[in-house]
């Protein structure tokens, strides 16, 4: 009985030995027992092997799904181009939300959006007409110097549809129409710059053109308190390149279109569903005005963009480099 307590012992006694000459977490804890270092040194070894372990697994995940970012260029036909946010997993967030988890569960991986080197105001003085075309989002461009009594029933679809839009306004329009601009960016739209009294840009003198913008920017301010606008549409899509200095000059940036619509010409309201429909692409600005086929074709048209899975934004958040819902996380 003796020699039987004294085997089993003896036996205890190796896999003690065994156990505190394995490198893993457990050896550090049997070694750390053996020095009298205690169970508060061995509870820290073995958290920081399991943190080196979770930090590993993150470093390993990120590295296999960083998506890198596009830089804002010039293009030969479409002129300033915006960049795209790149996306990289958060290693520090994503740590933290999974430092006390058990282990063995799935990594919650917890993203950032990583910005261009070139952005879009580093482009200089160049005209704009698309979005970046890794970004699934569009813009309702409205251009507002008449047609009042078509505004109130496309505000209603808007609203109804959850879609904000870019309305660029006359001056001369916006000084005789306060009460249904205040409306219109009441209903959370943006609100944008039409020139003053809807000319041929190109025909005019240099200091002809800057007064047409910077009279109704400051009507904009004035009426709006806008301060913040970023954006000068030509009218009738009319511009030179004095047109496109003299903006930046002022601090906007000359936006024209992917999409026209071709309102003017009273189209069917089917005609320029096709229109949309048979041309969209991801950052296109789809160009309109109040008019009767526009407030017919809208909700069909705004259903068909939808369905082919493109968000609808402002044209400030189409020209953003910023990922769209969909794309700001996996």
């Amino acid at each position: 009985m003796k020699y039987g307590k004294a085997a089993a012992m003896a036996g205890c006694m190796l896999a003690v030995i065994a156990l505190a000459q394995w490198n893993g977490p457990f050896g550090q804890y049997i070694a750390a027992l053996k020095t009298g270092d205690g169970p508060a040194a061995t509870t820290s070894a073995l958290v920081g092997a399991a943190d080196e372990h979770l930090m590993n697994n993150i470093r390993s995940e990120a590295e296999k799904r960083r998506i890198p970012p596009i830089d804002a260029k010039v293009d030969r036909v479409w002129k300033a181009v915006p960049g795209y946010n790149g996306l990289e997993v958060d290693i520090d967030r994503t740590y933290e939300a999974n430092a006390s988890k058990p282990a063995g569960e799935p990594l919650q991986l917890i993203y950032k959006e990583t910005a261009p080197a070139v952005g879009l105001n580093d482009l200089g003085a160049q005209p704009t007409y698309r979005g970046n075309p890794n970004k699934r989002m569009v813009s309702l461009m409205i251009n507002v110097a008449w047609g009042n009594e078509y505004i109130e029933p496309i505000l209603k679809t808007l609203e109804r549809e959850k879609v904000k839009a870019t309305f660029f306004l006359d001056g001369s329009w916006l000084k005789k129409n306060g009460e249904l601009a205040r409306q219109i960016q009441a209903a959370g739209h943006e609100m944008s710059n039409h020139a003053y009294s809807h000319p041929a840009m190109s025909q005019l003198s240099r200091d002809a053109q800057y007064r047409e913008i910077a009279k109704t920017e400051a009507l904009l301010e004035s009426t709006l308190g806008v301060k913040n606008n970023r954006w000068f549409a030509p009218p009738s899509g009319d511009f030179n390149q004095q047109t496109v200095q003299i903006a930046y000059g002022l601090g906007l940036r000359t936006v024209m279109w992917t999409i026209d619509t071709i309102d003017w010409r009273k189209p069917l309201p089917s005609t320029i569903v096709s229109r949309v429909r048979n041309k969209l692409e991801p950052g296109a600005l789809i160009l309109m005005h109040p008019t009767a086929s526009t407030r017919d074709a809208l909700a069909d048209m705004i259903g068909v963009i939808k369905s082919k899975g493109y968000q609808i934004g402002t044209v400030s958040e189409t020209l953003s480099s910023t990922r769209t819902d969909a794309e700001a996380g996996r």
